[in-house]
């Protein structure tokens, strides 16, 4: 299978781009969001947990979207009731460190030749993410459909089995030369190249920041992750109230502080997000609790999690205090809850400018 980086093309949106990105995020698979409002009974009709993800092959997938169509919830406020976007949990954070701070970004990784990896380039370009470490292989781009309940919760059925990927070997010491932060989502299918990152990484003088991914992850693989931890090459963690406990399993305590405390053990900074409730951050004997900001209840939660790590991150860059970092993390992740998907609109990058104003937080530097 033939890989090349990318071509400029007349066709997409082009940005200036930082050679040296200040972040690289590392997503091995392109990934397409195909995000939804749907009613509770098609949520019964399909296999698998409500409010899970769950792999499906690309049949079960076209079957769920056409589903989907028949079934959506078209909300007043949205012009279309589906939204298809680049997605991802690093593109996320990438993305929006990128459109909504000003932080010059690029991805690792690679996408099919296919409607969808063209989508996925003209988004994430479209946003100032440079893509020259992105291959484009022969073959499909993963997909995952996100249909979301009338109270805001998803579900997910992610097909990515015959996707293109990045390989281990592929990564070079170029991709990683000159930035600042490499961003990490933990996944067994992806922890050859998730290691070979990290040791290139290290290499070249970056910091590593790793997102525990979901609950059934960290219940399935705790052992690699756990490996990973301790090996003292992660040093920003982010888990979120349901991976926290699962992390903690079997330990006398598994409440969000207990595991804040585990895992400043192994990072230099530690958050646990608690959905509405906020935060608790530690860093050394340091600790934090912030409240969320914003709405009690979400149009979609897709994307929390990512915003507000790409708030944070904003924050450890500006060299903000330990509370300031959560704060600008909380509005982040605010913002991309009160519409739908997990790329935030330009009227709610506003709101979260005058929420961090409010908070006399340092404004993002945007250069339209």
């Amino acid at each position: 299978m033939g890989a090349a980086a990318l071509p400029s093309n007349g066709e997409i949106a082009t940005v200036t781009v930082a050679t040296h990105p200040l972040v690289l995020g590392l997503q091995p698979a392109a990934l397409v969001d195909h995000v939804a409002h749907v009613d509770w009974s098609l949520l019964d009709q399909i296999p698998g947990d409500r409010g899970g993800s769950m792999p499906v092959a690309i049949e079960e997938l076209e079957h769920i979207l056409k589903e989907v169509k028949a079934h959506k919830l078209a909300s007043p406020d949205e012009l279309s009731p589906m939204k298809t976007m680049a997605g991802g949990s690093v593109a996320n954070t990438i993305r929006g460190l990128s459109a909504g701070f000003g932080v010059s970004c690029g991805i690792i990784g690679a996408c099919g030749d296919d409607e969808q990896g063209k989508l996925f380039v003209s988004n994430m370009s479209f946003n100032g993410v440079n893509l020259s470490r992105l291959r484009m292989k022969q073959g499909h781009t993963a997909q995952c459909v996100c249909m979301v309940d009338e109270l805001g919760n998803r579900t997910m059925r992610p097909c990515l089995s015959s996707a293109v990927k990045v390989q281990a070997d592929e990564l070079t010491k170029e991709d990683f030369k000159g930035s600042k932060w490499l961003v990490l989502r933990y996944a067994i299918f992806n922890l050859e190249v998730i290691q070979a990152a990290i040791r290139t990484a290290k290499q070249e003088g970056l910091f590593v920041s790793l997102d525990l991914a979901s609950f059934e992850m960290v219940r399935n693989f705790r052992s690699p992750l756990l490996q990973l931890l301790e090996s003292g090459d992660i040093d920003l963690c982010f888990a979120n109230e349901d991976e926290a406990m699962e992390l903690l399993r079997g330990e006398q305590a598994t409440d969000p502080e207990a595991a804040a405390e585990f895992l400043a053990k192994h990072c230099n900074w530690a958050v646990v997000t608690l959905g509405a409730y906020g935060c608790i951050a530690r860093h050394g004997k340091e600790i934090v609790r912030v409240p969320a900001i914003g709405e009690a209840k979400a149009t979609d939660a897709t994307g929390a999690g990512d915003l507000f790590a790409g708030g944070f991150l904003y924050g450890l860059i500006k060299g903000l205090s330990l509370e300031e970092c959560c704060q600008v993390g909380a509005c982040s992740g605010g913002s991309v809850i009160r519409s739908l998907g997990g790329e935030v609109t330009t009227e709610n990058w506003q709101w979260m400018c005058k929420q961090m104003q409010i908070k006399d937080l340092p404004l993002p530097d945007i250069r339209n």
